[in-house]
């Protein structure tokens, strides 16, 4: 999937859509990728003369890299952060460098999803982790 087809899974936009191409592999897991162009806000003020993606910034790309592993679940729903566990970060990414996610999914139960994920540069790990999510109408979100 290019980051139009992710557009009609994902509710997230410029500049919060953070996956440039995604699909679901032979391995049934997600795979995802995004290269850092360098001018997104997130590195412009950290830091000003080293710019680094932020951890926080690392865990959203990665949870949105998963959304192969969710597409048919999401229709009227949005994937809300629920919880991150073990989360790790290795190596710094930088401008110019491509992350490649590869997630998996360890378990759903009812409307809370639970993937575990690693992204590398390089083949380099950066960044590894649990993420969980609710599931949640997208009315109940816009206050409908």
């Amino acid at each position: 999937m290019n980051r139009e087809d992710i557009k009609r899974i994902l509710p997230h936009r410029e500049p919060m859509l953070l996956v440039d191409e995604a699909y679901l592999g032979e391995d049934e897991k997600a795979h995802g990728k995004y290269t850092v162009r360098g001018d997104e806000f997130f590195v412009q003020g950290h830091f000003p003369d080293a710019p680094v993606v932020p951890g926080v910034i690392l865990c959203e790309m990665a949870s949105q890299s998963s959304c192969a592993l969710t597409a048919e679940q999401l229709g009227d729903k949005l994937p809300l952060f629920a919880g991150m566990n073990n989360v790790r970060f290795k190596t710094p990414v930088r401008p110019g460098d491509t992350v490649e996610f590869t997630c998996e999914l360890k378990r759903k139960i009812a409307s809370c999803i639970i993937i575990n994920a690693e992204g590398k540069v390089n083949g380099k790990l950066c960044v590894s982790g649990e993420f969980t999510f609710f599931l949640v109408d997208k009315k109940a979100v816009a206050g409908d």
